[in-house]
């Protein structure tokens, strides 16, 4: 059989399904085993004593600081999934000796040479998975699609093994949950090796107005790896910078909004921020459950693919996910056609096309390769009440992100560091040195003093954020001009690490999409000065198919993704 068939195929026959599921129960009772220690693993890729990440002595937060040294050719850079498990299949590589290279290549680059800061820490049980992974493949059979591939998960996504799950902050230092979130629970499923925990925005970048995206106290500043005092973007930057380096074989966001879209067109990867609901959050650190999502990010479409259908399905953990039942699918590449944009309806979302003189230049090239591949362009195509979602949405965070974190916290039983947003509160003002050497906690006061999600202010805000982007604007539009998706550039150019002033965003249209719930793809779209720029193909709730089959499309016809090169700052571009 190909090895669509054996592994993509959901009608692969009962024969294969029964030795999947045999070989997936063998796995799981490996994993157990491991599982079941609740010490927190070291923090194996953190900060060093000498260096402490926390302090404004912290020698990556300035402007090409210091130069980075050589990178090495690295034999699995730009690899795929389907090449690393052909690989595996045909004995080039084992699941161990992938996941050597890969912690190797974390060990050489993450807090060494251009030292990016994209991982928290490597899980200390990596190597004996692989050997269980491996002893199953000598058996003649896979766990599944993902079987020996090396993922790094977002550090707000539940792990319960020896490494932690802390949103990056010192609050919740040595925290390992009761169980694995769905997520990693899925994944260990399909085979997959949790390689660690990568870097984020702390709490989601959700603490402060003045924030660096990126900068996490655990962690430290992640680094964009083109151009090294760039920003990476965030909340999901340390899962980008990695992808995008080379350091796993894929890697799992979150986003609320933006947080996927974002730090993939910063760091010139593919994102999936899947419809809500069709990926469970049950175990991940919330901020609010009406847009909370995980995602695949990787380096092409196809690989987002396939970990995407390694993810789905119903969890009664997760009530939401109820709405999946019957639109999910189990594997997502049969949609993928080269041939995709033929006769597709995209409409130009140009309202979010005025970031950058070369960012718009970048966007009407791959508006012409569309057209030249036979896409119908409906241009311009805004969805209403842009401009009008963004006050009703912060309203609706604030309320959700209290309610929500204090309902985690409550469910880490009375092991946990703290129990309350009050509690971190209260630790960040004692630990502020380490906590708060660059930006203060003006998000987490404010939603402290919101009431229950039962309050009036809170439910107009919801159905009015719900209303302006579902049915005022995604709906409406595609409704109006019949289209498949949407276009526009995810945002604008990376911008210089700034930890004194905070972001600097150069626009977003990750909004709609992010309130309305619905899926968005960012793309590869090219390079303005070395930084590379996402294209965000974005519809209507489970049109995850569609969106993938027109960016999959994009991608082969444009081939925009490059390895980086880690430069030491803009000026030295030729």
């Amino acid at each position: 059989m190909s090895d669509r068939n054996r592994h993509d195929d959901p009608n692969s026959g009962q024969l294969q399904n029964e030795r999947s599921e045999l070989s997936r129960r063998r796995f799981l009772e490996y994993g157990a085993a491991g599982g079941a220690l609740l010490i927190a693993g070291p923090a194996a890729c953190g900060p060093a004593e000498d260096s402490p990440v926390g302090s404004p002595t912290d020698s990556t937060a300035g402007r090409g600081a210091r130069a980075h040294a050589a990178v090495e050719p690295f034999e699995l850079d730009e690899i795929t999934i389907d090449e690393l498990r052909e690989g595996m299949r045909s004995g080039r590589w084992t699941a161990r000796s992938l996941t050597e290279q890969y912690l190797e290549r974390i060990e050489a680059l993450n807090r060494r040479g251009p030292e990016l800061r994209a991982v928290i820490e490597t899980n200390p049980d990596a190597l004996e998975i692989a050997d269980r992974l491996d002893q199953i493949r000598r058996d003649d059979d896979e766990v599944g699609p993902l079987h020996g591939i090396p993922i790094l998960l977002k550090d707000n996504i539940g792990t319960h093994d020896r490494t932690t799950t802390t949103a990056g902050s010192y609050a919740l230092e040595g925290s390992v949950p009761p169980t694995d979130s769905a997520v990693a629970s899925r994944l260990r499923q399909a085979g997959a090796v949790l390689l660690g925990k990568a870097n984020l925005s702390e709490w989601a970048n959700f603490r402060s107005t003045r924030s660096s995206s990126g900068w996490s106290a655990r962690g430290g500043q992640c680094r964009n790896p083109y151009i090294l005092d760039r920003n990476p973007c965030g909340s999901s930057s340390g899962s980008a910078a990695a992808v995008s380096a080379n350091l796993t074989g894929g890697a799992i966001g979150t986003e609320t909004d933006g947080s996927v879209v974002c730090p993939s067109h910063a760091c010139g990867i593919v994102g999936i921020k899947p419809t809500v609901g069709l990926v469970s959050r049950t175990g991940i650190i919330p901020l609010s459950h009406t847009q909370d999502t995980a995602g695949p990010m990787t380096r092409t479409v196809r690989d987002a693919a396939l970990i995407l259908g390694a993810l789905t399905g119903v969890d009664r953990s997760d009530a939401i996910t109820e709405a999946s039942a019957g639109k999910a699918h189990g594997t997502y590449t049969g949609f993928l056609d080269p041939a995709g944009l033929r006769g597709a309806r995209i409409g130009v979302a140009r309202a979010y096309a005025e970031y950058h003189e070369k960012v718009d230049g970048l966007f009407e090239d791959a508006l012409d390769a569309m057209r030249a591949e036979g896409a119908e362009l409906i241009d311009p195509a805004n969805p209403g009440s842009i401009g009008e979602m963004g006050a009703p949405e912060w309203e609706v965070l604030l309320y959700e992100f209290k309610a929500d974190l204090n309902a985690y916290l409550s469910h880490l039983g009375p092991e946990a560091p703290v129990r309350s947003l009050e509690e971190i509160i209260e630790f960040n003002e004692r630990e502020s040195a380490r906590q708060m050497p660059w930006f203060g906690q003006e998000i987490f006061l404010l939603a402290q003093e919101k009431g229950p999600l039962t309050e009036k202010l809170y439910l107009d805000a919801l159905a009015t954020a719900r209303s302006l982007a579902r049915e005022k604007g995604i709906d409406e539009i595609m409704d109006r001009y019949q289209l498949d998706a949407l276009v526009a550039p995810t945002g604008g150019p990376a911008w210089v690490t700034d930890l004194v002033n905070g972001d600097h965003f150069a626009g977003s249209s990750s909004e709609p999409a992010a309130i309305a719930g619905y899926p968005s793809i960012c793309v590869p779209g090219g390079f303005v000065h070395g930084l590379p720029v996402g294209l965000s193909f974005f519809g209507r709730a489970w049109s995850e198919p569609t969106l993938l089959r027109i960016s999959y499309a994009f991608e082969q016809t444009t081939r925009h993704r490059r390895a980086p090169a880690f430069l030491s700052e803009l000026d030295s571009v030729t």
